[in-house]
């Protein structure tokens, strides 16, 4: 039987016999709605790497004692991921944070972009982002991941073109590129940048900083901008040690 996966820091450094106790929002859910029972069994993760397989000993409103049974500790993968997602309008930006987590991306930059339909400031920006993070954590423990990913801080264009320098491998996701994504060599590389525009595409400006990316095409088709990011990071991690 596949155990429920809750977050919780406390699992960080633990071993076989260790007390631990799920609280906060994770052990509400855990107790409350999830209807945890004394006896059974459920993995924690740190989203650092650690996971711990626990046998509940004791419930509470919003808590569950446990004893750990079994810790592991997993390192990074390489290559590292990092996808710069321009800011799509609605809910399509938690659908894009939602699929990359699963597909293991490392991390998720929201970017910017002199198109993009929504625009993040003051307020919004603070709403948007806890959104991203919130879908972040919901989709890990459906993916069963022991790694979170980072969701960072808006970013500019500037900050883009520092990320792009410091890449192995940059990408630029464009339609009218003629280099073919399955084109690129991977051969070394441990850290891969992938760049998706908005609903209105990326700009000549912006086309003109991003010249140190490689531009791809994924195919004939042109991709939704919460799609277009999935697509690319599956077909490249397809062809790394990270898949196979």
């Amino acid at each position: 039987m596949t155990l429920p996966v809750f977050l919780a820091d406390a699992v960080a450094g633990v071993r076989p016999g260790d007390a631990v106790v799920l609280d906060g929002d994770e052990g509400r859910h855990a107790a409350t709605v999830k209807r945890i029972r004394v006896g059974e069994q459920v993995l924690l993760t740190d989203g650092s790497g650690t996971s711990a397989t626990c046998t509940v000993v004791a419930t509470g409103r919003s808590t569950l004692d446990l004893v750990v049974d079994e810790s592991t500790h997993a390192e990074r993968q390489l290559p590292l991921v990092t996808v710069v997602q321009a800011i799509p309008k609605g809910d399509r930006g938690e659908l894009a944070v939602e699929v990359l987590t699963e597909i293991d991306v490392d991390r998720i930059v929201p970017w910017a972009a002199s198109r993009s339909v929504a625009v993040w400031r003051g307020e919004r920006a603070t709403k948007g982002l806890a959104k991203w993070q919130a879908t972040a954590r919901t989709a890990t423990k459906q993916a069963r991941r022991s790694w979170l990913p980072e969701i960072t801080e808006v970013t500019s264009t500037a900050e883009v073109v520092a990320m792009i320098a410091a890449a192995d491998l940059a990408v630029l996701l464009h339609e009218d590129a003629d280099l073919p994504l399955a084109d690129l060599v991977l051969d070394g590389v441990t850290s891969i940048l992938v760049i998706v525009g908005p609903e209105g595409g990326i700009s000549d400006e912006e086309l003109e900083e991003f010249g140190a990316a490689q531009a791809v095409r994924l195919g004939t088709s042109v991709l939704r901008t919460s799609t277009a990011g999935v697509a690319a990071v599956a077909a490249l991690l397809s062809r790394t040690p990270r898949w196979r």
